[in-house]
């Protein structure tokens, strides 16, 4: 047994070991000051590091006598709803790609989801590819939906951080059989992760899942307040004009207005959940060793830019969605993180129909609507006289049970589908699909510019109104309906974005970005690139 009070300071700068070991052994040395001492503080918060050193120490001697290196293991935490699920599993394959042991955490309640959707044999993983959970501390229940949102931001950041800990202790315990963790991966609404990371000495970098110009309007909820523009006094601003205000101070983002920001600025009372939620956990990403994002440069060129000067250490290696068809194929790999059961015969009805023909609808994993929004979707499909598929999760209307429309089903039973939920980038890349009819989620936007489609924007809420406004001025990719939507309007804009100039327009502009995110994501290019430079700078640190 090595014995580490014995070891000088001098020896341990100069040794090989890396800078995060170098750090535990310090702490170490402050650990036993404190034993001495009695310092109880001291104690609780040292005394994990203590723990991790001595089992360093030991894998460090187990190896001296074995040719094969201990894999560097990542803990990856995603926020529980299946938006960012989707995206950071997308990345823990990749870097198992790269020859890493992984630990994918999800929620009880969304891990019980998981093997609804994909079965025992799913979670079981591999034997380097192993998945576990913590709970979210809120009340147990088997409903199969996202759970309610304020409910579980709340409860995530204060009941979280001493399950996930507890978590890493126990993977990097002696009784242990997985490699030590070498470094965390949280998603960026999950920033406690990076309080874990730096108590347990181990390397932490934050992903945000989301747009980065979504990013960049949460940093700048603070300024809002400073500048007096919010909390609104009462609801007035919701008609008076207030939400056509320009904004034009917000570094690297152009012809926006206040409407534009995530939705969460429209309040009268700063001390909301969502609104405090989202901009805090925001602001903590820049306490990140470094910043993942999944968008390429050119997309976000002009906010990536901005982002780079407040906090240099990001890696823009999207979209993922393509990067990962550089993996070889395999049964795990190809299977997908959907907490629903996907319909994959909707792909059998595409196939029969002409190409640019179908109109997608789908409006992702959180949004709920009022059943008269609901109905006046649906008549505006039937009247646009267009071939549609539709996504009608269980749960998208508020309160209730679904109910189609009186001569709904009569009027279009040969040209719709409908069906609860789809392996969407599989829809979004067949030929059929004219348009996409979406709430601007980020993982949507994405795939749709990686299939070349255009969008009918419909955002629901956080920062699918930036997302919106991007895409249908900047990328030039989209129209928007109103948010009181009205079947004539959907109507008329099917039509125009299937049959119409506009629409034509839009379709050549999504297969532009679509050749430049093909482009980002090749060997050589920026993506690529950017995730090679991830792994050696941000993820192999002190290996």
């Amino acid at each position: 047994m090595v014995h580490v009070a014995k070891l000088d300071i001098r020896v341990i700068w100069s040794s090989d070991y890396g800078t995060p070991i170098k750090r535990l052994i310090l702490k170490h040395f402050a650990y036993k000051m404190a034993v001495r001492r009695k310092a109880r503080k001291a104690i609780t918060i040292l005394k994990p590091k203590y723990l991790i050193l001595l089992r360093i120490l030991r894998l460090k001697i187990v190896s001296m006598g074995s040719e094969e290196t201990p894999k560097p293991h990542a803990v990856f935490l995603p926020y529980p709803s299946q938006g960012h699920v989707t995206p950071m599993m997308r990345l823990a394959k990749l870097v198992h790609s790269r020859g890493f042991h992984i630990t994918f955490v999800n929620t009880e309640f969304n891990h019980r989801r998981l093997i609804r959707s994909k079965g025992l044999d799913y979670v079981k993983g591999l034997p380097d590819f192993r998945f576990e959970t913590i709970p979210d501390g809120l009340p147990p229940s088997d409903r199969d939906a996202t759970q309610d949102i304020p409910a579980l931001c709340d409860s995530t950041r204060k009941n979280c951080l001493a399950p996930f800990k507890e978590l890493v202790l126990k993977l990097n315990s002696s009784e242990s059989e997985v490699p030590l963790v070498t470094c965390i991966i949280s998603d960026g609404f999950m920033s406690f992760a990076i309080k874990a990371g730096e108590e347990l000495g181990i390397s932490e970098v934050q992903f945000w899942t989301a747009s980065a110009c979504g990013f960049m309007g949460y940093l700048y909820f603070t300024e809002l307040i400073k500048r007096g523009i919010i909390p609104f006094k009462d609801e007035s601003f919701k008609y008076d004009g207030t939400l056509e205000t320009p904004i034009s101070w917000i570094p690297g983002m152009k012809n926006i207005r206040f409407m534009d920001l995530p939705s969460f600025v429209r309040t009268t009372n700063i001390t909301e959940i969502l609104f405090d939620y989202t901009g805090s956990e925001a602001r903590n990403c820049l306490n990140s060793s470094a910043i993942i994002f999944n968008t390429f440069d050119e997309l976000e060129h002009d906010v990536l830019e901005e982002i780079t000067v407040k906090f240099p250490q990001i890696y823009n290696i999207g979209p993922l969605s393509l990067l990962e068809q550089h993996l070889q194929e395999s049964q795990f790999i190809s299977i997908s993180s959907s907490l629903w059961k996907e319909d994959s015969k909707c792909l059998q009805w595409l196939d029969k129909r002409e190409p640019n023909s179908v109109v997608y609808v789908n409006y992702g994993s959180m949004t709920t609507i009022t059943e008269q929004h609901f109905n006046e979707f649906a008549w505006g499909l039937a009247n646009s006289k267009h071939n549609f598929l539709w996504i009608v999760r269980p749960d998208v209307v508020m309160g209730d049970l679904i109910k189609l429309p009186e001569g709904f089903s009569e009027e279009t039973k040969d040209r719709g589908l409908l069906t609860s939920w789809c392996p969407q980038d599989k829809v979004l890349a067949h030929p059929s699909i004219g348009v996409y009819l979406t709430h601007c989620g980020w993982n949507s936007m994405l795939e749709s510019v990686c299939a070349g489609v255009p969008i009918i924007c419909w955002p629901f809420f956080a920062e699918q109104q930036t997302n919106c406004r991007y895409a249908c001025t900047t990328w030039e990719i989209g129209v928007e309906v109103n948010e009181d939507v009205k079947r004539d309007e959907i109507e008329v804009l099917v039509k125009e974005m299937m049959e119409g100039e506009k629409g034509k327009a839009a379709r050549q502009k999504a297969n532009e970005w679509k050749k430049k995110a093909v482009e980002a994501t090749d060997i050589g290019g920026a993506s690529y690139k950017n995730f090679e430079r991830l792994i050696k700078e941000a993820l192999l640190i002190g290996e």
